[in-house]
């Protein structure tokens, strides 16, 4: 992997620095609403309504909640795999089987307790969901910096529907990206689903 350009290393830092401050200053009842708004408008999706599985993860703090959706998913009949840190901030997989089947984690996550199906398992995901701060109308999405999505996205197959969850003052002009970053096919936000084209 080539080391970051520091010009853009220093631009992603100070945005997501920006998007952070702006997280933790929502009010909780704006994140309950955006938790439910984001359920909503993916299940509507002609690309969820269809996967027999969906590659998510467990949202923390004021991120775009997760908890809804996950539930929804699996009642659905839908597996649902959630990401497992690993060491090396790479991701394995573990299936979800609701809110007891998780277990608190290093860095304030949340994870699967069941067994690991390896980092290759999000290749079978017919549907991939995935944390960001902010993303583009290129499909760039900027994470929290630790590249252990854009290490997973790498593992997606072409054509798979992946797609970020956001707010809906996180969808930019552009954002900072690297030769690495791994672009997304589309955003959720709480006023709905935008999909990209590269």
């Amino acid at each position: 992997m080539t080391a970051p350009h520091p010009c853009q290393g220093a631009a992603k830092t100070a945005v997501r620095d920006q998007l952070l401050t702006a997280r933790r200053r929502r009010p909780l009842t704006e994140v309950g609403e955006a938790a439910r708004a984001l359920a909503e408008h993916l299940l509507g999706t002609d690309e969820v309504r269809r996967a027999a599985t969906v590659a998510a993860y467990v949202s923390v703090g004021t991120e775009p909640g997760t908890t809804a959706l996950l539930d929804r998913l699996a009642e659905a009949g839908k597996h649902v795999l959630l990401p497992v840190l690993l060491a090396d901030n790479d991701l394995d997989w573990a299936r979800y089987h609701g809110p007891t089947s998780l277990a608190p984690a290093r860095r304030g996550l949340l994870e699967p307790v069941g067994p690991a199906l390896g980092v290759d398992a999000i290749a079978t995901a017919d549907v991939v969901l995935v944390p960001g701060l902010a993303a583009a109308p290129d499909g760039r999405r900027l994470g929290r910096g630790g590249g252990s999505y854009d290490r997973a996205l790498a593992r997606v197959p072409v054509g798979t529907f992946t797609c970020v969850l956001l707010y809906d003052d996180e969808l930019l002009p552009a954002v900072p990206a690297e030769p690495h970053d791994r672009p997304v096919t589309a955003a959720a936000t709480p006023a709905g689903v935008v999909r990209f084209t590269a």
